[in-house]
């Protein structure tokens, strides 16, 4: 039985999405068309060094059970607690993925507007977002997938909303791990995500616990909603050093889908507002630093203090190192594939030296085809 019915897949479709088999989907990431567009990258490049122009975004489950009253899916949506659906195989939903994102991305090679470089590079993925919608940690054959992403050479960037706490203990490593962390408070949480688990709260406890025993990068990604959950920035820090993550994301909730129909306009926060609340935040939490922001995402990271060495930032990834030490068989850990941060900063509070600026611009456009703007500080992607 699939996750969909034939109304709701070509529902789905008329959004340009395409459903793979029985209960995946993929979409193209409005960044990865402007980067190919040469518009610039998303705030995964900005913080990790992921080129968005080659990244697939992608679930292995539409099904949720949550009902975050932030998100973009309507009700009608499938929800479950339990898996109740025929499991399609790991080699087909990766095979079938990469095809239907390319083909979604056929158009621009013919596309005036489009850079010629940025566009052939994106036939290569070398990342995927596992985040599109539902719940992708609920695929029984997670495991089995992520591996066959490493065989390929592909990055892995998985989202969970941390009610599967058993899949997390077990989950095998990936590149960069997230849980979506709604709310301070048990009250306040049930309010935002609306879950379907009675025991919601421990799940998330029990999940934040596992989180911090991973080896490999964890982050914990916090959509902030104006006059909802922003608030209580002790709580949410206590909740955050249970989970130890690496890296924090706090980014500002976006009025868009069917979430227009349970908010309004005015939850959305303004970009300096994210930043004033995770000041606040950073105060409670003494063993990391705001590190740096993307604007047009309204979204800031936070890292580790351990991270800065030598007198510069380490967030970003290198990556083939990372399949290097995955494909091992060896353990490993997050310290072992870390990249000097090209950009960092947060608005008032001042960034890299321009002189030093101005060398790594350089050997980024040599090297990775973008570079840093003197003007606006965001990085841009090269055009000849």
């Amino acid at each position: 039985m699939p996750q969909l019915t034939e109304t709701a897949k070509q529902e789905l479709e008329k959004q340009q999405y395409r459903v793979i088999g029985n209960h995946s989907a993929v979409k193209v990431c409005g960044w990865t068309k402007k980067m190919i567009k040469g518009e610039g990258g998303c705030y995964k490049l900005k913080f990790y060094g992921i080129m968005s122009n080659q990244c697939m975004q992608m679930t292995t489950s539409i099904s949720c059970a949550n009902r975050c009253t932030f998100c973009w899916r309507g009700y009608k949506a499938p929800v479950s607690e339990d898996w109740k659906w025929e499991v399609d195989e790991p080699e087909m939903i990766l095979q079938e993925s990469l095809h239907a994102h390319r083909k979604l991305l056929n158009g621009f090679g013919g596309n005036k507007d489009a850079h010629t470089g940025a566009y052939e590079a994106s036939k290569t993925v070398k990342h995927v977002a596992l985040s599109l919608t539902g719940e992708p940690i609920a695929y029984p054959k997670m495991n089995a997938l992520l591996k066959r992403f490493n065989e390929e050479g592909i990055s892995t960037f998985l989202v969970t909303n941390a009610q599967y706490p058993e899949q997390i203990r077990d989950l095998e490593p990936v590149t960069q791990l997230y849980i979506s962390l709604d709310a301070p408070t048990k009250e306040l949480l049930k309010q935002v995500d609306v879950p379907l688990f009675k025991d919601y709260w421990e799940r998330l406890q029990q999940s934040l616990e596992f989180m911090a025993q991973k080896k490999q990068r964890t982050c914990i990604r916090m959509t902030l909603v104006k006059e909802e959950n922003m608030c209580e920035p002790a709580a949410y820090a206590k909740l955050i050093m249970k989970g130890d993550p690496d890296f924090i994301e706090v980014k500002g909730y976006m009025f868009v889908g069917a979430s227009r129909q349970r908010l309004s306009k005015s939850n959305m926060p303004f970009h300096e507002e994210v930043v004033r609340f995770s000041q606040e935040l950073e105060k409670c939490l003494p063993d990391y630093a705001l590190v740096s922001e993307h604007i047009p995402s309204r979204v800031v990271m936070f890292a580790k203090k351990k991270f800065f060495q030598e007198g510069k930032w380490h967030t970003w990834i290198d990556f083939p190192k990372y399949h290097t030490l995955v494909l091992s068989g060896k353990t490993f850990s997050t310290d072992d594939y870390l990249r000097v941060t090209p950009q960092t900063g947060i608005s008032g509070q001042g960034t890299f030296d321009h002189i030093e600026n101005i060398q790594r611009r350089n050997a980024l456009k040599k090297e990775k085809g973008f570079f840093v703007d003197e003007k606006t500080d965001e990085l841009e992607f090269w055009k000849e």
